[in-house]
């Protein structure tokens, strides 16, 4: 069983900054891409950032240039830092990776819980 953890969450003012992590674990062989997808309240769930095991990553438009992805393949771990906090983007913070639990198996996405991040004006 795989479980993605995420921490990092809370309040912060516009211009403030918050790291996001999180955490695989489990029965894990390999993990190819990581993410952070985020959700506002009556919108879509969308891609924040994503980032390759080889460390290529991708970046919504709304927040390049602000939010930084990172890696710790060693460990699983997967970070978000994130700077220049707008209003906008206010909405709950989930964890994504796409893994296989052994040599033989596909590969299935997994989600983290969610971590509320709040920016206030």
């Amino acid at each position: 069983q795989v479980q993605l953890v995420e921490s990092g969450g809370g309040l912060v003012q516009a211009g403030g900054s918050l790291r996001l992590s999180c955490a695989a674990s489990g029965t894990i062989f390999s993990i190819n891409a990581m993410g952070w997808y985020r959700q506002a309240p009556g919108n879509q769930r969308e891609l924040g950032a994503a980032i390759t095991s080889g460390g290529s990553s991708d970046y919504a438009d709304s927040v390049k240039g602000r939010f930084t992805i990172s890696r710790d393949n060693s460990k699983n771990w997967v970070y978000l830092q994130m700077n220049s906090l707008k209003p906008e983007d206010t909405a709950v913070y989930y964890c994504h990776a796409t893994i296989a639990e052994s040599y033989s198996s596909y590969e299935h996405n997994y989600w983290g819980q969610g971590t509320q991040v709040t920016v206030s004006t």
